[in-house]
């Protein structure tokens, strides 16, 4: 079913009307990401007001070609209308590069980000710390004692950036009885069955506990780990998060457009997977960490943090882990993901819940940060955004990548499109802005910032 034709009616026919039953699912997802503050309580993440338009110098790389997971040829313009992508920018020296919009999207949709929201709470947490306002070394009872009978009483706010907490906790998203789901009960994000109770988000994150590991030695990947960190932002700041992340972030990084954050029924905020951001918004983010914490010629986010993601992830922590067998030079810091650690590649990952099983069947986002020779030496120093919401060829796209399959595509965000669409009425909402490409200067080997893939 066509974007438009979702919650069209007045009131919308079953078929059409997104719901929290729904709004997660394909084909609802392509409506449901761009209106999330219509089904959910949000916050908003307010921009300054004053910002630079990004400027534009257009290159064709819609013909860039790589092998698809059939193994056979083809280019990014065909997997972008293939993948139900619905942004997708790419800057290259802090300008447009080339732009591509589909499912009714536009620069400027505010779009959820799902866990990609970890990345952008944890470099948050660089400024927090530069301004003494949080310890990354303190225990997390330090700032929310509340915590003490839980997993959270004996970690410290390290564990919770590096996703080293020994907790109980299964991230397992297709069981229907699992902790998922009753997180997701517990924030809001499903509606909950007749006749069951669910505690709100915090109560929720007491209850977590222990597993008998010892905090800091595996890498354990659990979302409730970073709503835990944002509430220790809120009591470091005496601030709500949204305002923590408009006033030290979003602001000063020049954002064109407010963000939001999903909030659960009593104002706790979803700092795992809840902030929605416009793809422009989403490319300058991501130029600011290309240029090592610097927007618009203002030092945002510190750059020995930014250091710090590349050079102190514990690789033993990360061997430890299930993940280890996908990514095996990885390693993570700060929620942040290190996939190569030869060559500084980061990534953030969105709802790609069994991309280790190289199995992707749900929605999903993907950020990719990684060195700017991906394009070669005429096409050095990209950034490139992506939002969208798909699945199974976003997941065994991304493997290929980084596993150095795919030289030329950097990846994509997705949606899982609906049974009995038509590429047709995909590509009516098709906006692929290009232009002529000119060779660049050699890239230097030396001191190469990274190129940015967000979404």
């Amino acid at each position: 079913m066509a974007v438009n034709r979702l919650m069209s009616d007045f009131p919308p026919t079953p078929d059409k009307l997104v719901t929290l039953a729904n709004w997660r699912k394909s084909p609802h997802s392509s409506w449901g990401f761009c209106n999330v503050r219509r089904l959910l309580p949000t916050a908003e993440i307010a921009a300054s007001g004053h910002f630079k338009p990004l400027e534009t110098d257009l290159h064709d790389i819609g013909q860039t070609s790589f092998k698809g997971r059939d193994t056979s040829e083809t280019t990014l313009a065909a997997a972008l209308g293939s993948s139900s992508t619905d942004a997708f920018v790419v800057l290259r020296r802090g300008r447009i590069a080339a732009e591509w919009y589909g499912n009714g999207m536009n620069a400027t949709t505010p779009h959820i980000v799902f866990s990609v929201s970890k990345s952008i709470c944890g470099t948050l947490g660089g400024i927090l710390r530069d301004r003494g306002l949080l310890d990354p070394d303190a225990p997390v009872t330090a700032y929310i004692p509340e915590l003490a009978a839980s997993v959270y009483g004996t970690c410290s706010v390290r564990h919770l950036l590096d996703m080293t907490v020994g907790i109980s906790f299964v991230e397992d998203y297709d069981d229907p009885d699992g902790d998922v789901i009753r997180y997701r009960y517990a924030v809001g994000w499903d509606p909950i069955p007749a006749g069951r109770e669910s505690p709100d988000l915090r109560g929720f994150l007491a209850t977590m506990k222990p597993d008998g590991k010892k905090h800091g030695d595996v890498f354990h990947y659990v979302s409730t780990n970073t709503d835990v960190l944002g509430w220790v932002y809120e009591r470091a700041c005496g601030q709500p998060l949204a305002d923590i992340l408009s006033q030290h972030l979003w602001q000063p990084l020049g954002a064109e457009k407010d963000a939001y954050i999903a909030v659960d029924k009593h104002g706790a905020m979803r700092a795992a997977g809840g902030i929605c951001v416009t793809p422009h918004d989403l490319a300058r983010f991501g130029e600011m960490m290309r240029r090592r914490g610097v927007a618009n010629g203002r030092q945002v986010v510190p750059g020995s943090w930014i250091d710090d993601i590349n050079a102190s992830g514990d690789p033993d922590a990360w061997n430890a882990s299930e993940f280890a067998a996908l990514f095996p030079k990885a390693s993570y810091r700060s929620k942040w993901y290190r996939i190569d650690r030869e060559k500084n590649v980061l990534l953030a990952i969105g709802i790609l819940q069994r991309l280790r099983r190289r199995k992707v069947d749900v929605p999903g986002t993907i950020s990719v940060v990684g060195h700017d020779d991906i394009f070669g030496a005429d096409f050095c120093q990209p950034s490139l955004t992506t939002v969208g919401s798909d699945v199974e060829h976003a997941g065994r796209t991304l493997v290929d990548f980084v596993r150095g399959r795919i030289v030329r595509l950097i990846g994509f965000g997705f949606h899982d499109r609906a049974a009995g669409s038509t590429d047709k009425q995909h590509r009516a909402d098709k906006v692929l802005r290009d232009g002529k490409r000119r060779p660049g200067k050699e890239c230097r080997q030396r001191h190469r910032p990274p190129f940015v893939m967000s979404g």
